[in-house]
């Protein structure tokens, strides 16, 4: 009889990052299945992300373009991608069309932004994008995101003038050393009460992305939808040459 695979490291890594999400979820009183965990593959190999996905994970991120659009059409079409972070304009059209099964985009930081990829799903002839806002609660300069001030603003925009784009909620990145982790939570927490209201939508309708390898249960525990979960899963990252957006 021959011997029974041996699972791999990542796999191995994701199976226990979801025990650790229904776990965190419980002591919320939440649903484990109310929570999205994004496997971010950023600088791993195509070959890593099959075995993820082989294992039942269906749900994968990048943070360059250029990574995105050389993995997408390599892996089943089944996959729902998510592009998290930045995005250049003159990238917008590149992204959209090399990733056609691109679920979600968590970033829209600017009007700009939104109007490129209201007319680049429109002239796709594509169904409407689920877009994030992407809001700096941090306060670093280092970080796109709007001002939380003006989360409102742009939430109401996305949902009035891009008729291309489904505004589904809310985004943000901590702190690296995570000292204001639970701050910048609360603070996305609180736009988004906002945003709903200004909006006339219930909370549940609008999502809360936040929470990365190092505070994604803590991110569950106040309010997280949506963890974006990378080293945990595939290993410490490489870079082995600059990359851009």
């Amino acid at each position: 009889m021959a011997a029974p695979a041996v699972e791999s490291l990542a796999v191995t890594a994701l199976r226990s990052v979801m025990l650790r999400v229904r776990d965190a979820a419980e002591r919320a009183g939440r649903h484990p299945e109310s929570v999205r965990v994004v496997a971010v593959s950023k600088t791993k190999p195509v070959s890593l992300v099959r075995e993820v996905y082989d294992a039942g994970h269906r749900c994968f991120g990048e943070n360059y373009v250029q990574e995105i659009v050389e993995k997408a059409p390599q892996m089943p079409e089944d996959v729902d991608w998510h592009y998290v972070g930045h995005l250049q304009s003159n990238k917008v059209k590149t992204l959209l069309s090399g990733v056609p099964n691109l679920a979600m985009f968590e970033g829209v930081d600017n009007e700009k932004i939104a109007n490129h990829l209201d007319r680049a799903v429109s002239s796709l002839g594509r169904n409407p994008l689920k877009v994030l806002v992407q809001v700096n609660t941090s306060g670093e300069t280092s970080k796109s995101g709007v001002e939380p001030a003006n989360c409102v603003e742009l939430a109401k925009y996305v949902k009035l003038n891009c008729p291309n784009l489904a505004f589904s909620g809310l985004m943000t990145i901590g702190m690296p050393d995570y000292t204001s982790t639970p701050a910048n939570f609360k603070m996305l927490y609180n736009c988004r009460t906002e945003v709903c209201k200004a909006l006339g939508i219930a909370e549940e309708q609008c999502e809360l992305s936040m929470g990365m390898s190092g505070d994604f249960e803590q991110a569950i525990e106040m309010g997280s939808t949506n963890v974006r979960i990378g080293s945990t899963v595939f290993g410490p990252r490489t870079y082995p040459k600059k990359q851009s957006d």
